[in-house]
């Protein structure tokens, strides 16, 4: 708030008894002024001017009080209550005050100082008292009401880094009370704010008496919870005046080199210069002959300067986290040294002249590249090391090798494959090979000294020999090239095509006979113009490189996060999910582990779904893994996102539940009794010594173990469905696919103009890798010599990934003459052992194996035992009979022309199944009149076994699907029909009755 005098102060010379105090009373506004004249003059000349309000005299008296020396002065009251107007004096029978003395105190204008101090608005302000031009600070967050000068402004120190951009009342207090503050001692600024630093920084050369002054950034932060940073980049030349000062802080600035100001300071002792940009010390450093601690920390030093060992004063010296390599011998100088923090640097050894440190008690080298301790330090018998983090032992890294000159890329011969060519042969030259299917094979020039026949095979997955982890899918069919034995002289690239996964990381797996070993892989498109669909893109391709033959198979597994803790300790962050975290304090091992850290996203809503419970929410499963598997000596703190629509402020912990999970077992236990559960706004933080499988749930189920073994088991399996499909150029050729339920529609879609067949059958559950079969029945046999085929079943194997599909051809049984109407039945191959019970539940007996089945008709075969291509042609088809009602084929036709998408309402109210009707919409999806006509035709074909009444029965269903037009319509046709029967009858039934009367007389 401004406020500018409307008359000039009166002089000293000037009469002063009629000085007023200006205060505000209840019920006026705040620029309103109300002029009190005191009942006796306090002072008896060189009165205040009379704008100066009721804070400012507060001000005054308050520092006339911190300074018995000038005034005996006793504390008045300078506070007034809203309720009531107080005048505010001095005691009657107070002495009185030099005049110059309070104008020296109060000079150039006390009522700035109240602007800046004003317990109306709570902020920091100060206003200069020209009428002309004024400058207002504000000071965020606002100066709370309880803080008084005496917070910020003692005797001998001021605290301005408690506010953001407070460094600019400095300037602003020096014109205020330059006597208060010479005598200023300790002083404190933030840094944040330029313009602000700037204008402090010329007031410090006139606080001759400071002895400890800290300039420091980081003291405030911003809407993010991110520090700010200091911005001071260097130090005025003039700071040098500050003979007294004994303590400098510069951290988390921007400085970088050190003040040259900084060398003049005789009894500086302490200077913390830690985060900033220093990148050297000055050669003369040694001038600072008083310095006893010296803090270097994170900045970028590469080296430091002899003259460093002249420091003799000189008790702890930090210098971690920079860039040394090496450090001087002159550092042994350094006879009073007692603490020496040399960690996270690049040295490689120490100077024997450490030997002579005999004050070091502590010297901390963790986080180096140091390999041996020097002899000169067992001298020491009271130095403790922390030598953490180092390959203490290990031979020398040798030197990186010269880059090898760039030669010009030779392009090796390609050559493309067949499906029937199973060999090839390579030459020293090299050969780029393209497979069936999108597999590449990258031999460079140079791995063979001879030219070699190589082969190479795709094998069936099969269980007993495909061993894939609790949560990896298969992406292709292992790949077996051979000679396994021959060993190439340079690396070959092998790449196996793989099908696109969601938040998966995708390796190559190889096999040695015994087990699967995962290589380093790298991804990315197959060669242009190689694609295993003509026309189409590039195949996505899994590449490693390998010095020897053997089987290889693309696998996607959730994202494995690795790290080796040592007795440092270590953190380990999820790339899948930075919400998950491991923190390994030190000492929590004695020896270095490799942990290794999955995380498998669960959807929400199949949970629930799964558990019965609409409010169970769960947190990402965490898979955690070491080698070596023992407990650690310290708990390791783990940190999980809460799970989704859970937050900490509105958690009911009662509901939330820990499990443990064992892998081997299969196994769920409720550990949230055993364990402290922290819960944040948005994290979930507990402690734990064993490695093993762990989930967050949030449900109001009991017995939650049970469930979520349940749940788990589900999750695993896969929603699958089976197609049955004919070519329609050769209806013996029947395709058998096996495709996770969110693949069927697309692939139908593919399929439809080469092959036409049944819908797909209803959903089951399949694992990865589960074995079940397929056998023909009712008439139907295999006419192929497929090595998978025994006694008219084709086995499979199921992988979500891959095409599970195969084509065979089929033929009647002997005798069979005629259309052939059979079925295609999947059933279970070897049943898993940890598979659920309600999987394996389908039916009852001895088919509880059983999975689907779908219907599958052949034509007839002719005389030269081909089938006949044409589709049978059914009789003309009329429906009903005379008494009842009579529609011809005609009839029916005009009917169906009248049929729109009601046809379904229409089919289920004449009672077709709704198994008829998906084959129906399944075989005519596309053809709105056809599909109406197959309908329609369908259900009257069905209607010659069914009895008298069939025209009634669909007027029925029509009325009953709110088609009364078309009930009204067949109506009026069935009812012209029965009037033509009945005249047809009478003239037959008289030329019977004639004939039989005849008859009788005869």
């Amino acid at each position: 708030m401004e406020r500018s005098s409307e008359e000039e102060a009166p002089t000293d010379e000037e009469d002063g008894d009629q000085a007023a105090c200006l205060m505000r009373t209840p019920g006026r506004s705040e620029d309103e002024e109300v002029k009190v004249t005191p009942a006796c003059k306090p002072f008896t000349g060189g009165v205040p001017e009379p704008s100066m309000d009721i804070s400012a005299l507060r001000l005054c008296r308050e520092l006339v009080r911190q300074d018995p020396e000038k005034s005996e002065i006793g504390p008045t009251s300078g506070v007034m209550s809203e309720s009531q107007t107080e005048v505010v004096e001095p005691e009657r029978d107070a002495p009185s005050v030099s005049p110059s003395s309070l104008v020296e105190t109060c000079s150039p204008s006390p009522s700035s100082l109240s602007s800046y101090f004003s317990s109306k608005h709570h902020h920091l302000d100060l206003s200069s008292s020209s009428s002309s031009s004024s400058s207002v600070l504000s000071l965020t967050p606002p100066l709370p009401p309880s803080v008084e000068l005496s917070a910020l402004l003692t005797d001998t120190k001021l605290t301005l880094d408690v506010y953001q951009g407070g460094a600019a009342a400095l300037p602003l207090l020096w014109r205020s009370v330059p006597g208060q503050l010479r005598g200023l001692q300790y002083l404190r600024l933030g840094s944040e704010d330029q313009p602000a630093v700037d204008a402090a920084l010329e007031v410090l050369p006139h606080l001759t008496e400071l002895r400890s002054l800290a300039v420091r950034g980081h003291c405030f932060y911003d809407s993010h919870g991110d520090p700010l940073p200091g911005l001071l980049t260097t130090l005025p030349t003039s700071v040098s005046s500050l003979s007294d000062l004994v303590h400098l802080d510069l951290s988390f600035n921007r400085l970088s080199c050190l003040p040259s100001c900084l060398l003049s300071l005789p009894v500086l002792s302490s200077l913390l210069l830690c985060n900033n940009h220093l990148s050297a010390l000055p050669p003369d450093i040694g001038q600072l002959s008083s310095l006893t601690y010296l803090s270097l920390l994170g900045n970028e030093l590469v080296s430091l300067p002899q003259s460093l060992g002249q420091l003799q004063a000189l008790h702890t010296l930090d210098i971690s986290h920079n860039l040394l390599q090496q450090l001087p011998d002159e550092i042994g100088s350094l006879e009073g040294l007692v603490k020496l923090e040399l960690s996270h640097n690049k040295l490689k050894q120490l100077p024997e002249s450490m030997g002579s440190l005999l004050a070091l008690r502590e010297l901390v080298i963790y986080s180096n590249d140091i390999r041996l301790i020097p002899h000169c330090l067992n001298k020491l018998p009271l130095l403790k090391i922390d030598v953490r983090d180092n390959p203490l032992g290990r031979p020398p890294t040798p030197p990186p090798l010269p880059p090898a000159p760039k030669r010009a890329e030779t392009k090796v011969q390609e050559l493309h494959l067949g499906f029937n060519q199973h060999s090839f042969c390579v030459s020293s030259a090299g050969c780029h090979v393209f497979l069936p299917g999108g597999a590449e094979l990258l031999f460079p020039p140079g791995c063979l000294v001879t030219t070699t026949r190589l082969k190479w095979v795709e094998k069936r997955p099969e269980r007993k020999w495909v061993r894939l982890e609790e949560h990896d899918i298969l992406l292709s069919r292992p790949l077996e090239l051979s000679p396994h034995g021959i060993t190439f002289l340079k690396p070959v690239e092998v790449c196996v095509p793989y099908h696109r996964t969601k938040r998966r990381e995708v390796v190559v797996q190889k096999f040695d006979g015994e087990s699967w070993s995962t290589l380093p892989t790298a991804l990315r498109r197959g060669s242009e113009g190689h694609s295993s669909h003509p026309g189409g893109r590039p195949a996505r391709l899994a590449c490693c490189s390998v010095s020897q033959f053997s089987w290889f198979m693309a696998v996607s597994r959730p994202v494995k996060d690795s790290c080796s803790v040592t007795p440092a300790g270590a953190l380990l962050v999820s790339s899948a999910d930075p919400g998950v975290k491991l923190q390994f304090p030190p000492d929590s091992t004695l020896q270095t582990r490799s942990i290794t850290l999955q995380v498998l996203q669960v959807s929400v809503s199949e949970v629930q779904a799964l558990c019965g419970d609409p409010q169970a929410r769960v947190s990402p499963l965490l898979c955690l893994s070491q080698t070596p598997s023992i407990d650690f000596l310290q708990p390791i703190k783990v940190q999980i996102p809460l799970p989704p629509g859970v937050t900490g402020h509105t958690v009911d912990t009662s509901c939330l539940h820990l499990l443990h999970g064992d892998p081997t077992a299969q196994t769920w236990t409720d550990i949230t009794s055993q364990v402290s559960l922290d819960v944040t706004h948005l994290y979930a933080i507990f402690y734990i010594t064993h490695f093993s499988w762990y989930w967050l749930w949030y449900t109001t189920q009991r017995c939650v173990g049970g469930v979520v073994r349940k749940v788990y088991q589900r999750l695993k399996q896969f929603k699958v469905q089976f197609l049955v499909l004919q070519r329609k150029t050769d209806p013996s050729q029947v395709m058998l696919q096996c495709l996770p339920s969110s693949k069927v529609e697309s692939r139908v879609q593919s399929l439809s103009e080469r092959y036409d067949g049944p819908q797909p059958s209803d959903l089951c559950d399949l694992l990865e890798g589960e074995q079940f079969f397929a056998g023909f029945e009712k008439g139907l046999d295999i006419s192929t010599e497929s090595p998978d085929c025994v006694a008219g079943r084709l086995c499979f194997v199921f992988y979500s990934s891959m095409k599970n599909l195969k084509e065979v051809y089929i033929c009647p049984d002997q005798g069979q003459k005629g259309p052939v109407r059979g079925q295609v039945s999947f059933y279970r191959g070897e049943i898993p052992s940890n598979l659920p019970e309600e999987v394996a539940r389908k039916r009852k007996g001895p088919d509880s194996q059983w999975l689907s089945t779908l219907p599958l008709r052949l034509p007839a075969l002719n005389s030269e035992n081909n089938f006949i291509m044409e589709e049978h042609q059914y009789p003309p088809l009329n429906l009903g009979d005379p008494e009842s009602g009579y529609l011809t084929e005609a009839n029916l036709l005009s009917i169906s022309l009248q049929i729109t998408k009601d046809w379904r309402v229409i089919g289920i109210n004449l009672g077709l199944s709704y198994q008829e009707l998906d084959r129906i919409q399944f075989k005519y999806k596309d053809n709105l009149g056809a599909l109406v006509l197959e309908m329609l035709f369908h259900w009257a074909r069905g209607q010659s076994s069914a009895g008298p009444g069939a025209a009634s029965r669909l007027v029925a269903a029509l009325m009953e699907s709110g088609r009364t037009d078309l009930a009204e319509e067949i109506e009026d046709i069935v009812s012209i029909g029965r009037r033509k029967y009945s005249e047809s009858l009478r003239r037959v039934g008289l030329e019977e009755g004639s004939s039989s009367l005849a008859e009788a007389q005869q």
